[in-house]
This record gives structure tokens, C-alpha cells and sequence, in this order.
């Protein structure tokens, strides 16, 4: 393993997380597809608070029918999510919130991030797309993919987990196309930034990623199966960073990052689907 890991939070009894985000003070929020639940993880807390969901209500705005993602929305203090099984995203108060308001329905959504802009941006799984919503508005504009599912540059396929840089650029977990692809803003075809060379485990390729970070050095993160890969900027392969898998007589175990996120303090943290645990670790070399 590239990276020594130096945190993990157990997340027993909460089962089926595919997102979570991290607050300033080191406050982490957990997505969780099958709890129907929002959990709050305090810094240095042994365990977690369920905040959101699990009421047996899920298609009402005071529960959740099935969350991917949860982001912080700070001009708001609220949280955005990613409602997959309801097909809609919803805002939600942190404090003290009773039930949530819907954003945008009718959507596929599976992940979400918010730019300079202020602007949120959605992926939408069964249209192939990432659309961009601004407050006040009634409709979101479609920004990257929205060509059908495909292949080519002007299209995505099955996109997962997005993250929106300084410049309001869109890089997006191609999933289904096995590649990451940066969309700049206002451009109508996307660029190839990591993968791109067919399913694989070559240094050259990915195999369904699930998401995606970017540092300020405009390095590439991703999460791909049972390992995190950093591309360097125009990098036409990748380096690995972390990769945990064991099978010997003694240990067996599988790592499987579903999503990723940085702190303040540049440390990487991903969620393991297979162990439902949320790791950190701090990067050797992190800006080489």
C-alpha cells in the first residue's frame, strides 16, 4: 500500500454506503443506500448519529427512500442529496431539519458536487448525463453527456460520482466507459483525463470507476475496484496510491473504494463498500 492509512471509521449496522462528504471541522457525512439514512460522524467520535431517514416513510420529504450521495451546501448549512430510489435530490437543514425540499425530480441521480457557481451539478445515471441546476430556476441544464449512452466524446455512460474544480470544469467517473472525463465548461465534448483503453487493470486503464477527486495540482484520483489511482496531469497512465487486497493463510481482505474526498489537510479519505468503513490515509509524495 502506497499511502499510510491512519483512520477508519466502523460503520456497523450501516449498511450499503456508496457517498459521503467531509464538513471543515472533520465532520463526516454518511450516505447510506440500504439504511434509507444520513449518519453524522463527529471528529474523534466512537460512532456515529443517524440525523436523516430511516423513519419507514421513503417516499415523503421527512424520510429518504435510498441516498448515494450527501454533499454540504454552505450558503444554505444544509445538506444535498442524492435520493437514487426516489429518483429526486433533495435539501436538507442541518439544523434542527424536520423533512427536506426537493430540488430536482425525476432523475437518476448518483452523485453531486457544487461549484464556484453555486450552481449544483447532478449526475444522472439512466440518462447518461450531468446537469447543473441553479437556485431558482425550474430546470436543470444538461452540461456533460445528454448524447445517449456512447462512447464518443460528446457522450457518457452509467457516469457515477462527479467533482467540479476552481474553473467550474466537470470531471466525471465515466463508469460504464471505464474512463474519467473532464468537461470544460461550456465545452461540448469531454476530455479523456484517466483510462480510456478498455476495462483493465493496466496503469493505462480503469475498470468501472465509481468516482473521482482532483487536487490543486490538477492531479486525477479515482477510485477503481480494489485500488485508487492518481493520474498526473496529462499523464497517459496512471501510478497507484493505495491498494489493500490480501489473500494469504493468515489475512484476507478486499478493498473496494467506492468514493473519495480530501480534508483540509490534503488527507485522502475513501469509503470501502466491501468492509463498510471510512479510511483515511496520508499520502506519500502527495504533490509529486
Amino acid at each position: 500500500m502506497a499511502g499510510s492509512k491512519n483512520f477508519e471509521a466502523h460503520l456497523d449496522g450501516f449498511y450499503g454506503s456508496f457517498g459521503f462528504c467531509i464538513d471543515e471541522d472533520q465532520t463526516i457525512y454518511i450516505a447510506g443506500l440500504y439504511a434509507r439514512r444520513i449518519v453524522e460522524w463527529k471528529s474523534g467520535a466512537a460512532s456515529g448519529l443517524v440525523v436523516i431517514g430511516a423513519h419507514d416513510h421513503e417516499d415523503k420529504n421527512d424520510d429518504l427512500g435510498g441516498p448515494t450521495c450527501v454533499i454540504i451546501d454552505k450558503q444554505t448549512d444544509s445538506l444535498i442529496i442524492c435520493d437514487w430510489i426516489n429518483q429526486r435530490v433533495v435539501q436538507w437543514p442541518r439544523r434542527d431539519g424536520i423533512e427536506g425540499k426537493t430540488l430536482i425530480s425525476n432523475i437518476h441521480c448518483w452523485g453531486a458536487a457544487i461549484g464556484n457557481d453555486g450552481c449544483l451539478y447532478v449526475s444522472d445515471m439512466r440518462k447518461h448525463e450531468v446537469r447543473r441546476w441553479q437556485i431558482g430556476d425550474t430546470d436543470a441544464e444538461v452540461v456533460a453527456g445528454g448524447n445517449g449512452e456512447g462512447d464518443s466524446l460528446n457522450q457518457l455512460n452509467d457516469p457515477r460520482h462527479l467533482f467540479v474544480d476552481h474553473n467550474n470544469s466537470i470531471y466525471v467517473a465515466d463508469s460504464g466507459n471505464h474512463r474519467v472525463m473532464k468537461w470544460i465548461k461550456g465545452a461540448k465534448e469531454g476530455i479523456v483525463v484517466a483510462g480510456g483503453n478498455g476495462p483493465g487493470n493496466a496503469l493505462t486503464q480503469l475498470c468501472g470507476p465509481s468516482a473521482v477527486i482532483v487536487d490543486k495540482q490538477e492531479n486525477v484520483y479515482v477510485a477503481d475496484g480494489d485500488r485508487i489511482v492518481r493520474w498526473h496531469k496529462d499523464a497517459i497512465e496512471g501510478n497507484i496510491v493505495v491498494h489493500m487486497n490480501t489473500k494469504d493463510e493468515e489475512e484476507s481482505y478486499s478493498f473496494n473504494p467506492v468514493c473519495l474526498a480530501f480534508d483540509l489537510h490534503c488527507n485522502l479519505y475513501a469509503l470501502d463498500f466491501s468492509n463498510q468503513k471510512i479510511l483515511r490515509f496520508s499520502l506519500v509524495n502527495h504533490h509529486s
